[in-house]
């Protein structure tokens, strides 16, 4: 079927649920544990769900953290906090308690929205007591206690709320206008917020979904996360606009998502290598029936081509695309076509998405002859409205004139394909999510046996890669790797956790002091 919004015009994403409505009308919009959502009921919800935000005070320009996994409330409350002006800002579910504090507190979020239970544990009572007190209101999906508010009561007090007063908001609500931020830590360790309107979000979105191919109709199975533009925007936001059945994934396990493949007649599936890799290496691989699937999109990792070869052979996928992005870009910038060889997908990351400038420079600026290997920028509607309240940070990556340096190093090949060699910073990849070395060095510098450390990425057969850290211990303490290992799993999210640590009585420094990580990863390779 057609996607039947050839002549939309975007604007924001309250007027896309709209259109979607009138578009696609009873077509199912969303199947989430036995519930079924059209898009003519998302949209009354997402109605609904603005007037309750308007009745709890929220007012245009404020931030609110959505807190929890997948599910249609995550995605409805979403929806809900843009039509009445606010600001979005996901947290990861992996965090812990003291990481989302530093978010609330750095986003300048008032309002929360978490999961009740989620994996044992009871979500709001990680959050530490000076994070509560700059918190108004804590809206609890499911399960609620005692001095939060339920989300049924949440959604009721919505009720005080006119049409004509959701309008009047909603009319203010214009393209340029904020509507989320999502945070990315770089090289400086702390989290910055990346600032990104209504319209060029929807504009991305729209180019990405036309290169890749996503259908009306189609059934996407969204394992990345929604706090990850991965889930978020590819898999919920352009569910939504193309007119596809929006199927939300909590927890990676390879035998749960092959069996909602066969059941749910899964057709797309968005998400980093890793998902692939675990699917493949199901040893009853054989028995499931995978033949609804149809688009495979991978990214956000190395992809080996014989990937890209079993994903067509052994799961059935008939196209599989691969790309490049970050998330000061919306997460997009280049992208394969489903059509393209297999070499290419495995090997390029496609070509820039349309409107969209890019180049190869060296250090002093200047562009680079194709071939040539340079730092990746990038100019164009897509490129963030800059970090939250962080000037100094937005001048360092987006120059005078307009072009956002990427810190990753390539080159453009002869048929005009991205390749992406090298990053110039030390971010690494870790089952598709963005480890920054720093702010794992400064988190796990608090245990009081770490003197000195310095973190890197191995390469991973499953994950793409993950941590390895080198460690010097303070004078007069003592720790072993388990001891580390578990303080880190209990203090900061499980993907941050070095896979890996060495003990070291000194680690390799530059004249001025600096690790020489370039040593640290030789010595690592030759190791391996």
């Amino acid at each position: 079927m057609t996607a039947d919004n050839s002549s939309w015009t975007f604007t924001t994403i309250p007027a896309l649920c709209a259109l979607a409505a009138q578009t696609y009308g009873d077509d199912v919009a969303i199947e989430d544990t036995g519930l079924t959502i059209t898009f003519v009921e998302l949209d009354a919800l997402r109605r609904r769900v603005a007037k309750a935000f308007m009745a709890r005070g929220i007012e245009k320009g404020d931030r609110v953290m959505i807190w929890g996994p997948n599910s249609w409330k995550w995605f409805a409350a979403a929806l809900g906090l843009v039509s009445a002006g606010g600001v979005l800002i996901p947290c990861s579910t992996r965090f812990q308690g003291g990481e989302v504090g530093e978010l609330v507190s750095r986003s300048g979020t008032t309002m929360m929205l978490s999961t009740g239970e989620f994996l044992g544990k009871y979500y709001p009572d990680l959050l530490r007591p000076e994070t509560r007190k700059e918190l108004r209101d804590l809206v609890v999906f499911d399960g609620a206690r005692e001095g939060e508010t339920p989300w049924d009561d949440f959604l009721a007090g919505g009720d005080a709320i006119s049409d004509a007063q959701l309008d009047a908001r909603t009319a203010t609500v214009g393209p340029d206008d904020l509507c989320d931020m999502l945070f990315t830590s770089g090289t400086t360790g702390y989290p910055k917020g990346v600032m990104y309107g209504h319209r060029q979000c929807l504009r991305v979105l729209d180019a990405w979904a036309t290169r890749v191919g996503i259908r009306r109709g189609d059934r996407v199975l969204v394992i990345p996360p929604f706090f990850h533009a991965f889930g978020y925007r590819s898999g919920a936001i352009v569910s939504l606009m193309r007119g596809a059945v929006l199927l939300p994934h909590l927890t990676y396990d390879p035998d749960e998502i092959l069996h909602r493949v066969e059941r749910d007649r899964v057709s797309v599936i968005p998400g980093p290598p890793a998902i692939f890799h675990g699917m493949l290496q199901h040893p009853e691989l054989k028995k499931f029936d995978t033949s609804s699937l149809r688009l495979g999109i991978t990214g956000g990792a190395v992809v080996p081509s014989t990937l890209i070869r079993r994903m067509r052979s052994d799961l059935g996928f008939a196209g599989v695309v691969n790309g490049y992005g970050l998330t000061e870009c919306g997460g997009y910038g280049a992208m394969c076509q489903s059509d393209d060889p297999d070499e290419v997908i495995a090997n390029t990351c496609g070509k820039p998405l349309p409107d969209t400038e890019m180049r190869i420079v060296d250090e002093d600026g200047r562009a680079l002859p194709d071939g040539e290997a340079g730092e990746v920028v990038i100019r164009g509607y897509l490129t963030m409205r800059g970090y939250f309240n962080d000037p100094e940070a937005t001048a360092r990556t987006i120059d005078k004139d307009g072009w956002l340096h990427t810190g990753d190093i390539g080159y453009f090949d002869p048929d005009g394909n991205l390749r992406i060699e090298d990053r110039i910073k030390d971010m690494y990849i870790s089952g598709g999510f963005n480890c920054y070395p720093a702010e794992i060095e400064r988190l796990l510098s608090a245990h009081p046996a770490v003197g000195q450390i310095a973190v890197i990425g191995v390469p991973d057969e499953r994950l793409g890669e993950v941590g390895k850290a080198f460690v010097v211990l303070r004078p007069g303490t003592s720790a072993s790797e388990a001891e580390l290992t578990g303080w880190a799993r209990a203090n900061i999210a499980n993907y941050k956790v070095p896979r890996s640590i060495e003990f070291r009585e000194a680690l390799p420094t530059s004249p001025q002091g600096k690790v020489v990580k370039d040593q640290l990863r030789k010595e690592a390779g030759a190791g391996a």
